[in-house]
């Protein structure tokens, strides 16, 4: 690395090299300041903001007191001052150079080019240098958002960007030698990394450096005197001599001043890749040619391998999100129809967690398979990434058409797949969303068919929804309601209202449920349905459930000790409470520091939780009933739940959902569901309890079929702790409300 020291300024101190002469002069060898960008620079910034996706990308040349920006996109500015230039720092680095935020590094949070346009956080550079060593400028990137991170793999990719650039600046350095003299070609020619080889008119070499040696095999001694067709695959032989002798009479090869990719043939016979510049100069009234030669092998794998990096899922090889959206976005902006497929891959977690993640790999790519085979060949079927995967299917805007395509993958991704000896199976649910129908652009179209698969997905999977304007308004509801939840907890705004249980033969008060309320500021007092949803999927979920139950036993223990001695209190559990892993621990410490005994907490859970929550469930559950707390299975009958869970869950209690409850007087068949229920208590010496009772019919009827105990709106509604407390004479004792939420 070039010393350097920092020369004192009022704006920042600024790297300044000792060896700036010699670094200034290997600049003016490439004439770059001033022209134009070759398409070559062009592609290659083009190429670094698409695979590092930022929106700034550049190729700086470092002048004596300017950078200025070759080639760029993303940028608008041409040029500036040393002074204030991020790359004047790169320069002085043997490697990449890379500022995550620069709002934050003391070197550049007052640089104007942080605190004005273009507003750059993030930067990352690197060298380039001149086969001198010295540094003429660098490949940059940029963001207006910081990063919190630069890998390892991200610098690897940046140095394979900067040697294509490096490739093509020293093309550039030796085409300006070439134009300038003969002598200062044959002088940089002796020691280029390139071949550089002269011939006459007649096609005979009189020119041979030590890189042409390296690059074809044959020594200096070997080649002069040959005809250029020493180095021409036996196939072509004859059309380079004919160009040289048609310039020797006056006229100009095809190649003359252009760089063009050719075969090549190697002393050994074999043949490879080369990329020429041809220029011709008179020499004594008399044609000669230089040509710069270099083998592309590497290179081409280079840009090959950074192509796919930019365009290709590096695991199923398909389209990533980048080309999926400017597929899409030309799909749109052409005004044609086009149906877009979101589907996810029903199961896959559950073969990552239990074969591994290469097993994941395979099923992934045998997944890629499948869906290439279910689509036209003008469809295009890319991966966003883990399990979901996107299909646009242009000039299709049927949505029944689109439903037939749909089907087909549902039943191709079921198919069983082999995999190291063992059979596996997965699902998929997908989302549809058409254009023009549902949206004029690629964002639009990407966010109704998430709608539409999550739709899907909450149907119980395996199927495809198409987008309809009330999933927008549903997610508009879900976003609005998650956005309020963290404040409501801050602002305690949950309350707990309590609904009676009581014995059916005599009206006897045996306990409550305890059911969540919220206390909105601006809509009022909403009931579970309004955001239970979306507060069971939310983070918030454990810390609400906690509260719940620790709220509900302080107020349980304050009943007790005011006369209500077999006060029972039921609390629902949420998904979120068992996914934690310590519900038998959070539920032992809360009944011992609130001194309620724990025969008189009964949990109820649902058939949701039991199938999410199965192994952690059950021994979790044991133990508290070990200890003597109730479990109820709440809403049994209306799901898939089968008796075998009647076997293997502790239970104490089955509730009848209201749903048969309300049906039983009209309808044989809810009759016959609530007779079986009671005929299954009896079996497993459970506890059976009604919900929903409304009318006294139905309390008749249900202790006709020997029910024991029930709740309902004829015994009461949900209601505060003090309108319980003095409706059924306990007193009242107000439980703290902010227990559990710290």
């Amino acid at each position: 690395m070039a010393e350097y020291h920092h020369q004192v300024s009022a704006v920042r101190p600024t790297p300044i090299l000792f060896a700036e002469d010699a670094r200034v002069a290997a600049l003016a060898e490439y004439d770059l300041i001033g022209s134009a960008p070759a398409p070559a620079f062009s592609q290659i910034v083009n190429l670094a903001a698409r695979l590092f996706q930022v929106p700034t990308a550049f190729v700086s040349l470092l002048d004596r007191d300017r950078q200025v920006f070759h080639a760029k996109v993303g940028l608008s500015l041409c040029e500036t001052s040393r002074e204030v230039a991020f790359c004047s720092h790169t320069i002085t680095q043997t490697d990449a150079l890379v500022v995550l935020d620069a709002a934050l590094d003391p070197r550049f949070h007052d640089n104007p080019l942080v605190t004005g346009p273009p507003h750059i956080r993030f930067y990352a550079g690197i060298p380039l240098r001149a086969p001198s060593g010295n540094a003429v400028g660098t490949l940059c990137l940029a963001d207006t958002r910081p990063r919190n991170g630069f890998s390892n793999g991200d610098r690897q990719i940046l140095q394979q960007l900067a040697d294509l650039t490096l490739d093509r600046l020293e093309m550039r350095r030796l085409e300006v030698a070439q134009r300038a003299s003969q002598s200062r070609f044959v002088q940089i020619a002796s020691t280029s990394p390139d071949g550089i080889v002269c011939a006459d008119a007649k096609g005979r070499i009189n020119f041979w450096n030590v890189a042409a040696e390296r690059l074809f095999g044959h020594t200096a001694a070997e080649a002069v005197g040959q005809p250029i067709d020493l180095i021409v695959p036996e196939r072509m032989r004859g059309g380079h001599g004919g160009g040289l002798h048609r310039v020797a009479g006056g006229g100009k090869p095809r190649l003359v001043g252009k760089t063009v990719e050719l075969p090549a043939r190697h002393k050994d016979g074999t043949e490879f890749p080369i990329e020429l510049s041809l220029s011709q100069w008179q020499e004594e009234g008399r044609a000669t040619f230089g040509a710069i030669m270099r083998d592309i092998r590497e290179r081409r794998a280079n840009e090959e391998h950074l192509f796919r990096l930019a365009h290709l899922d590096p695991l199923t090889e398909l389209p990533n999100r980048a080309v999926l959206r400017e597929r899409l976005t030309e799909i749109v902006a052409a005004a044609r129809a086009v149906s877009v497929l979101m589907f996810d891959l029903d199961g896959f977690k559950e073969i990552n967690d239990s074969h591994g993640h290469a097993t994941g790999d395979a099923a992934l790519k045998v997944m890629a398979a499948r869906l290439l085979a279910c689509v036209r060949p003008t469809d295009t079927v890319s991966r966003l990434g883990g399990d979901e995967f996107v299909l646009l299917m242009p000039d299709m805007g049927d949505p029944l058409r689109a439903a037939e395509v749909a089907d087909t993958i549902i039943a191709t991704v079921a198919e069983a797949f082999e995999h190291e000896g063992q059979t596996l199976r997965l699902s998929t649910s997908i989302g549809i969303a058409l254009a023009p129908a549902h949206g004029d652009s690629a964002d639009d179209l990407l966010s109704c068919a998430d709608l539409a698969l999550y739709q899907a997905k909450g149907d119980g999977r395996h199927c495809h929804r198409l987008f309809t304007p009330v999933l927008r308004q549903q997610a508009q509801r879900v976003r609005a309601c998650r956005d309020e939840l963290g404040r409501a907890i801050e602002r305690d705004e949950f309350v707990l209202f309590y609904q009676p249980q009581v014995h059916l033969s005599d009206g006897a008060l045996v306990g409550a449920e305890a059911l969540i309320r919220w206390q909105h500021p601006e809509r009022g007092l909403l009931a579970p349905a309004a955001f239970l949803d979306v507060l069971d999927t939310s983070r918030y979920a454990a810390q609400v459930g906690d509260w719940v139950l620790r709220t509900a036993c302080t107020q349980a223990a304050a009943w007790r000790g005011v006369g209500a001695s077999e006060f029972r209190m039921g609390v629902n559990l949420c998904g979120a409470q068992v996914q934690r892993g310590d519900l038998a621990e959070t539920v032992r410490t809360t009944l011992r520091e609130v001194g309620l005994p724990a025969a008189y907490l009964e949990l109820e859970i649902t058939e949701n939780i039991v199938l999410h929550h199965d192994a952690e469930l059950v021994a979790a559950l044991r133990s508290l009933r070990e200890a003597g707390v109730g479990i109820a299975f709440d809403d049994y009958g209306t799901g898939y739940a089968s008796l075998s869970l009647l076997k293997r869950f502790p239970l104490t209690r089955l509730k009848i959902d209201r749903s048969f409850v309300t049906g039983m007087l009209a309808s044989r068949q809810d009759v016959t569901i609530v007779r079986a229920i009671m005929q299954l208590g009896r079996g497993f010496d459970l506890a059976v309890i009604a919900e929903g009772i409304e009318t006294a019919a139905e309390h008749a009827c249900l202790r006709e079929k020997g029910c024991q105990e029930g709740q309902g709106y004829l015994f009461g509604k949900p209601m505060p702790a003090d309108v319980f407390a003095s409706r059924f004479g306990l007193g009242f004792l107000q439980a703290s409300r902010n227990a559990a939420v710290a």
